[in-house]
């Protein structure tokens, strides 16, 4: 079979998971004997499996429905995890929420990250077969590297003895940069490092500000970075904490995980089937816990557990996604 993959205007989600799921899709497929194209003026195709949601998406809907193509629709984002995200997107919030569901509602099945976010799809009424399928983690490609550790403490001019908390993210109150903000207030004997980018002409005031210098001189905003420093921060830092609010997944939990990192999340629905705390990563309801829970993990009181949660990782690798996805297209095809 052959399956059109689109994503509109990569360049400008190229930053956001949604931008990465591009990567992992396309590298989960060459595992098996699906035929992948990006190319949108193709027609030879069988399924279209399609991941954005701007007006060339619904075009490229309407024309696959015309030729009498299947049409996966990817579920990366909700109602849910578009609030408190750019300035105004509370307010346009529920009829971002319509645009989804006319989208979602034209596809023959739906695929979505986790349980949690197909339930929250199901309670838009979609009828639709929803399928959750990981995006996934190429796990080799996080395989400890101590030169890349070694870059990634070069990089930002870290002594030996300095204990780093980390996290990525957009610069949305959604995924807790606040709180993240507050914790580096508390502890400026630590290093703490947000890695990500948004344009701040798309964020509140408050974030902007921050962002700009209205933080803590222990904090450090890098912007978005690839490659070998990244790989190294995941693997050479004390402490992966994410404290986002609302998710469908999170690809930066599973590199954290793939990289034998410790984890602290928010305790979060998105979370309750895979991760356990206290089992494979550690959870937090607030700033006050997360304080708590993040001396005892640098401090060693708390037992590390990045073994069990690259076990966890394990179970997510893209060989094993490439077939999941690779069943749907076909169950589409079958009717």
């Amino acid at each position: 079979m052959k399956v059109l993959l689109y994503f509109e205007n990569q360049n400008l989600i190229a930053k956001s998971g949604i931008g990465r799921a591009l990567k992992l899709q396309k590298e989960a497929l060459s595992y098996t004997d699906v035929e992948v194209t990006t190319d949108t003026k193709s027609l030879d195709y069988d399924v279209l499996h399609i991941n954005t949601y701007g007006v060339n998406s619904h075009h490229m809907v309407n024309k696959a429905h015309k030729l009498g193509k299947k049409v996966v629709y990817h579920g990366h984002s909700t109602y849910e995890d578009f609030r408190n995200s750019f300035t105004g997107s509370n307010t346009i919030a529920p009829l971002f929420k319509r645009y989804l569901v006319s989208l979602y509602s034209k596809s023959d099945a739906i695929i979505t990250p986790t349980p949690y976010s197909k339930q929250l799809l199901r309670g838009y009424r979609l009828n639709q077969p929803i399928i959750p399928i990981s995006n996934g983690i190429p796990l080799e490609k996080y395989q400890h590297d101590d030169d890349k550790i070694k870059k990634f403490r070069e990089y930002f001019d870290l002594a030996d003895d300095q204990k780093v908390i980390m996290s990525v993210g957009l610069f949305f109150e959604r995924k807790g940069i606040l709180d993240f903000v507050e914790l580096a207030k508390r502890h400026p004997e630590h290093v703490f490092i947000w890695f990500g980018y948004t344009d701040l002409r798309l964020v509140p005031n408050k974030i902007s500000r921050l962002i700009k210098g209205n933080h803590p001189r222990n904090l450090i905003f890098p912007g978005y970075i690839t490659g070998d420093v990244i790989r190294g921060a995941f693997q050479g830092a004390d402490l992966f904490l994410y404290p986002s609010y609302e998710e469908t997944e999170g690809i930066v939990v599973l590199e954290a995980l793939a990289s034998k990192q410790k984890v602290l999340v928010r305790d979060i629905p998105v979370y309750k089937k895979w991760l356990q705390d206290g089992v494979n990563s550690y959870k937090a309801r607030d700033v006050d816990e997360f304080e708590i829970k993040m001396q005892k993990i640098l401090t060693g009181e708390s037992p590390n557990l990045s073994e069990s949660g690259y076990k966890l990782a394990q179970t997510r690798d893209l060989p094993e996604i490439g077939k999941q996805l690779q069943a749907v297209y076909k169950m589409v095809l079958e009717g």
